[in-house]
């Protein structure tokens, strides 16, 4: 193969190649933003993720879902349990990003204590959704 057409089809592959490979390492890095940030910021692994009698969260149940060990503690409309998000299977990656962003499930109607109503800017909503979504579901 001579060195002109060669460079052409080396040409080709990169200018096909790297946008896909640059694609990738952004949606790695969203997902990784958004493991720190369901971890370690909005702690969600704390009331979506069941824990055994001695209060340790149970090994590959994270964010499967929980019921509340505590109640509130004055009258007031009071969420029965905390869902799981693994794969955020009820949500469109749309209304995933509306929901981080506004506290309004896609119903229209606003979450119920003691879930925070979260105030995400657009590229975290979207960053705690890529990395919930990829996560996979739970086999039943």
């Amino acid at each position: 193969m001579n060195t002109s057409l060669l460079s052409k089809l080396l040409l080709i592959a990169a200018t096909v190649l790297c946008p896909i490979v640059a694609h990738a390492k952004s949606e790695a890095a969203a997902i990784e933003r958004g493991r720190y940030l369901v971890h370690q910021v909005a702690m969600c692994i704390d009331c979506h993720s069941p824990r055994g009698e001695k209060g340790v969260f149970l090994e590959g149940k994270h964010l499967t879902g929980a019921s509340f060990d505590f109640a509130a503690t004055v009258p007031m409309p009071w969420a029965p349990f905390a869902p799981g998000l693994v794969g955020l299977e009820n949500f469109t990656t749309e209304q995933a990003v509306k929901f981080f962003m506004t506290g309004e499930r896609p119903t229209g109607q606003p979450v119920l204590p003691p879930m925070p109503a979260y105030r995400m800017s657009e590229a975290d909503a979207r960053a705690v959704t890529a990395y919930l979504k990829s996560l996979a579901p739970a086999q039943g």
